[in-house]
């Protein structure tokens, strides 16, 4: 039983990790610039990392949540 919450510990963390370097490269894609406002260059970054955090981890929630449901499907037939 402890090695189960080992390996969905492990699981959670490598899901929250690639979901937010996914989040990370895709936002790159924005020009931020655009919609700032001049020397706030660290605020501007600050945001940027929060916001990849925060869609990165509600990306990697949902995953997680799914494959969580996915397992207990068979749990719904006799």
């Amino acid at each position: 039983m402890l090695f189960s919450f080992g390996q969905q510990a492990l699981v959670s963390l490598i899901s929250h990790i690639l979901f937010i370097g996914i989040t990370w490269w895709a936002l790159q894609a924005l020009h931020f610039d655009k919609l700032l406002r001049a020397n706030r260059v660290v605020q501007a970054r600050l945001l940027y990392i929060l916001l990849t955090i925060t869609i990165g981890s509600n990306v990697s929630n949902f995953f997680l949540d799914y494959l969580l449901w996915s397992q207990q499907l068979p749990g719904l037939l006799p």
